[in-house]
C-alpha cells in the first residue's frame, strides 16, 4: 500500500486553514501571508506600512521566526497588536500555528492582519494559513533568476514587491528580467517596485491594501 504522507499533511492543514479563514471573515480581517527569503525586508516593510496606515487601516501582525523575538520588539513601538510565533526548527508557518496564535490577538481591532512568514523560498508557499492573498518580496540583492528557481512562491502569490530598488545601481540585478521571469511563472501577478529606505512605492503598496480591503468589505476601514 502506498501512503502519500505529504498529501495527508496538506489536506489536514487546509482544513485548519479554512477554519482560520472563517474566523478572519467573521472579524472582517483582510489577511496577507507575507513571504520572502531571509533578509529581503519583510519587517522593515511592516514598519513602513504601520507608519503609512496610521488613521486609515488598523494593522495587526503575526511574526514568524525560528528563534528570537526581535521582529516583535521592532514592531511593538508602533502600538500594534503583534504576536510572535517561534517555530523552533520548522521552516514555515502552517495553519495550526496560526490557529494557536489567534487567542492572543484582538481581531476585532484589526482591519489588515499580516502574517510574516519564516524567511524561506520553498515551504511557506505550500501551506495555506487562512489568508486572502499571498504576497512575495524579492529584493534586488538576491538575483533576477529567483522566479525561475523557486517557481511555486511566485505562482502562489497575488502580488510581488521588488524591494531595495535604491540599491539597483550597486547590483547586476535585471529589473525587467526579474519581472518577465515572474510573469512567465504567473502571468496575472501584480508587481510594485519599492524601497523601504527611501519610501518609494510605499504609497502604491498601501493603496493596493486599501483597495483590497474595500473590495472585500465594501468600506475603507472600521477605524
Amino acid at each position: 500500500m502506498k501512503i502519500n504522507v505529504m498529501t495527508d499533511v496538506l489536506e489536514a492543514n487546509d482544513r485548519i486553514a479554512a477554519g482560520n479563514r472563517e474566523v478572519f471573515d467573521r472579524h472582517k480581517n483582510l489577511v496577507l501571508n507575507l513571504m520572502s527569503s531571509p533578509g529581503a525586508g519583510k519587517t522593515t516593510l511592516l514598519e513602513r506600512t504601520a507608519e503609512a496606515l496610521q488613521g486609515k487601516l488598523r494593522l495587526g501582525i503575526i511574526a514568524g521566526d525560528i528563534e528570537t523575538t526581535r521582529d516583535k520588539e521592532r514592531l511593538d513601538k508602533y502600538d500594534l497588536p503583534v504576536v510572535q510565533l517561534n517555530t523552533g526548527s520548522a521552516c514555515h508557518l502552517d495553519a495550526n500555528m496560526i490557529s494557536s496564535a489567534l487567542p492572543h490577538i484582538d481581531l476585532a481591532s484589526v482591519d489588515v492582519l499580516v502574517i510574516e512568514n519564516v524567511g524561506n523560498l520553498v515551504c511557506p508557499a505550500e501551506f495555506k494559513v487562512g489568508e486572502d492573498f499571498k504576497i512575495m518580496i524579492l529584493s534586488v540583492t538576491e538575483g533576477d533568476e529567483k522566479p525561475l528557481k523557486y517557481p511555486l512562491m511566485f505562482r502562489e502569490s497575488s502580488l510581488l514587491l521588488v524591494n531595495k530598488i535604491d540599491l539597483l545601481k550597486y547590483t547586476n540585478f535585471g529589473l525587467k528580467e526579474a519581472k518577465a521571469n515572474a510573469r512567465k511563472i504567473n502571468p496575472g501577478i501584480e508587481i510594485i517596485d519599492i524601497s523601504c529606505i527611501t519610501g518609494e512605492g510605499i504609497a502604491e503598496w498601501t493603496a493596493w491594501l486599501s483597495g483590497c480591503y474595500q473590495k472585500k468589505f465594501g468600506t475603507n476601514s472600521r477605524a
